[in-house]
């Protein structure tokens, strides 16, 4: 079968301490306990569609243990034999594990369940052993019980005693059914939906909504497993409830509020995790060889494959392979020559980003592998029905449709686009970019959302951004979505799908040249709300990676934005500045100088984070290095500066030490009246001291 019984191993439960050790409670308090202890067993619902023989068996000694020991506190004893006293301690541990079990298996997902029947009820039983050895020697004569009480514990211990049948045998026979039907798609047998729904009408998954509950509760399950094939196994239990859903109750109802992520402005990143180039949490960290790490994109966003690059230097991989794919050769924060490009992960700073994010329950998931977030590799089972489930919502798609019945459908293909890369590949490779084109440009907002959405996490796989690109008529429909969309939360994925796409190196080139795209881009980063901003701005400064995308976004009024945004998007500001700055020469030093730029760069050295004070540092040694005499005077001319650069230069990061050491050297070189007017030559300018060119660090 496609899941063997070995494939689903005993669940790993986290019960409370005082379930494996013995209470350091007085004799009369600890019976009082177990009084309080047996009556909560007692109280608790029995499992209703799985299990009820077993549960209701043991709920039921339970509320005569209850009794037993109420009857005992009646005639409360000052100190109890020692055998008697054993006998409760061992009661106390028992009873608390039962009550584990019962709170576990109401409320674990029900499928997860029904695939642990037999270990389930093989616990219950030994469990109940427990009990009845523990009552069999219990030493009732030695606390002189009445005749009442004495007949109550003779028939717990025949109950106790009574063997049962290890298992139901209506769970057993649906167990069968569904491990049969998991076979069954395994072998691309698509499933009878008359079998189907009456699998789903057993387990009380009767409608869409606990169908997604019972999603989660799988998804959940997942990080009590450890192993791949148990992860596995209950991913292709995922890909059956989730084809059920859709095929038997139809899509659920979009969340109009949701957002495809947590955004930075959302969260507060430890600032170890964060990417130095893309200034967000690292997917991918690896290692450069000087010790700092990027994202693997330069994307202002969560850093999930660090890398270490040859200066030692740790990164996201997407950003410091990027940045080597624009033919740079040094570290991007040390300024070091590199040896070599190979890239090495960092998988224990990995661990500690992926750990941080699944307490934060920020959804973490590696860049281009078949490696979900929950660290399982989709199996041919869960592919299947994966596969059927896109066949199903693309033939409802192609069929005359309400909007809002349109909506529900890809709404639906926008969830399992967020899922993994193979059920991205499946939705690409079925044709969905061509209906979904068709939709973009619908005037039911919730639509346009989500059409724009699926097209924006389809695009994180890498076979799918060329899809994407050469699909006809799709990247014109988002760059229309991203200009003219009907609600913000369109504009800002669209944007988000732009920066998605300028990923690819030939891509990014490709969309700096679209004046749409960079027109688009800035007024979204100057008139959206916060999120939309932050989705705007990242896609900026992919762009601005490429020279000539640079002069697209000079002349678009870059400098200008950031003016508007520094007070609020302070680092994400000051990075696009300090990356126009270095690459669009003396037309963006002059922009930045005539909007006054110099004073909020300054307030941003005085004010800012550690991360933009860098950036402004940086941006600042540039603008004086290339714009000369004017700029360095209108910078020495700022009340103030020396103290500021002065307190960075002991007390910032080491990279932010470096640029403010030289903006102190730049500073009493002006004063001095050693510095002279910048002198242009062709496009270079050069800063000169007594006719000598100065070379400043970069």
């Amino acid at each position: 079968m496609a899941v063997s019984e070995e494939g689903f191993p005993a669940r790993k439960r986290l019960p409370s301490a005082g379930a494996f050790v013995s209470p350091s409670f007085s004799d009369n308090k600890l019976l009082l306990s177990l009084f309080l202890l047996s009556q909560e067993i007692s109280s608790l619902s029995p499992l209703r569609i799985l299990l009820k023989k077993s549960s209701s068996s043991i709920t039921r000694k339970s509320r005569l243990l209850s009794i037993f020991f109420e009857e005992l506190l009646r005639y409360p004893v000052n100190v109890f034999p020692p055998s008697a006293a054993l006998c409760f301690e061992e009661l106390y541990i028992s009873l608390q594990r039962i009550k584990i079990l019962l709170e576990d298996c109401s409320s674990c997902s029900k499928m997860w369940l029904l695939m642990q029947t037999p270990s389930i009820s093989n616990s219950f039983h030994q469990l109940t052993g427990e009990l009845s050895i523990l009552l069999d020697i219990f030493p009732g004569k030695e606390l002189d019980l009445n005749e009442d009480v004495e007949e109550l514990l003779n028939l717990i211990k025949k109950q106790c005693s009574e063997k049962e049948s290890d298992f139901d045998s209506n769970d057993e026979n649906l167990r069968v059914q569904v491990l049969k039907m998991l076979d069954d798609i395994k072998r691309e047998i698509v499933p009878d939906t008359s079998k189907l729904s009456q699998i789903f009408n057993r387990l009380n998954l009767s409608d869409s909504t606990s169908c997604s509950a019972e999603i989660e509760n799988l998804e959940d399950e997942v990080q009590n497993q450890n192993d791949d094939k148990s992860k596995s196994d209950i991913v292709a239990l995922i890909g059956l409830v989730r084809y059920a859903k859709c095929v038997l109750y139809g899509a659920s109802t979009p969340r109009t509020t949701s957002r495809r992520r947590r955004s930075s402005v959302d969260v507060n990143f430890p600032a170890d995790f964060r990417c130095p180039i893309s200034l967000d949490l690292m997917r991918d960290p690896v290692v450069v060889s000087t010790g700092q790490t990027y994202d693997r994109e330069i994307s202002l966003d969560l850093m999930r494959d660090p890398v270490v690059v040859s200066t030692g230097q740790t990164y996201d991989r997407s950003s410091i392979s990027l940045w080597i794919e624009s033919r740079h050769n040094t570290c991007p924060k040390t300024g070091q020559t590199l040896a070599h490009t190979q890239l090495i992960p960092n998988l224990a700073l990995k661990n500690l980003i992926a750990m941080w994010c699944r307490d934060q329950r920020i959804p973490f998931e590696s860049t281009e592998t078949n490696v979900k977030s929950s660290g399982m590799v989709m199996n041919k089972t869960a592919l299947e029905a994966t596969k059927m489930t896109v066949t199903f919502l693309l033939n409802k798609l192609t069929a005359s449709q309400s909007p809002e019945a349109l909506n529900l459908i890809v709404h639906e293909l926008r969830i399992l686009a967020k899922m993994d890369s193979d059920s991205r590949a499946c939705i690409a490779e079925a044709g969905a970019l061509p209906l979904l084109v068709k939709i973009l440009g619908s005037a039911h907002p919730s639509l346009q959302v989500n059409a724009v959405t699926t097209i924006l996490n389809l695009s994180i796989l890498e076979a799918n951004k060329t899809r994407i690109m050469e699909t006809y008529g799709v990247l014109n429909g988002i760059i229309e979505v991203l200009r003219s969309g009907a609600t913000w939360e369109a504009k800002g994925n669209a944007a988000a799908t732009i920066f998605s796409l300028t990923g690819v190196h030939a891509y990014r080139k490709r969309l700096g040249k679209k004046t749409r795209v960079v027109k688009g881009l800035l007024d979204l980063a100057r008139q959206g709300p916060t999120n939309t901003k932050m989705d705007a701005m990242v896609a900026i400064l992919n762009l601005a990676c490429d020279r000539e995308a640079v002069g697209k976004l000079i002349e678009g009024g870059v400098v200008d934005m950031v003016a508007k945004v520094i007070d609020s998007l302070t680092e994400e500001a000051v990075t696009i500045l300090e990356v126009v700055v270095k690459r669009g020469g003396l037309a963006a030093i002059t922009a930045a100088y005539h909007r006054n730029m110099m004073k909020k760069l300054a307030k941003v050295l005085r004010d800012g984070s550690d991360r933009a004070k860098e950036s402004a540092a940086s941006t600042l040694v540039i603008i004086c290095r290339k714009g000369g005499l004017e700029m360095v005077s209108e910078l020495a001319l700022i009340t103030g500066i020396e103290r500021v650069v002065w307190e960075i230069m002991g007390m910032g990061t080491g990279r932010a030490k470096r640029k403010a050491g030289t903006l102190m050297r730049i500073l009493r070189r002006w004063a001095a009246g050693q510095i002279e007017d910048h002198v242009n030559t062709g496009q270079s300018t050069t800063m000169t001291m007594n006719s000598t060119r100065i070379v400043l660090p970069g």
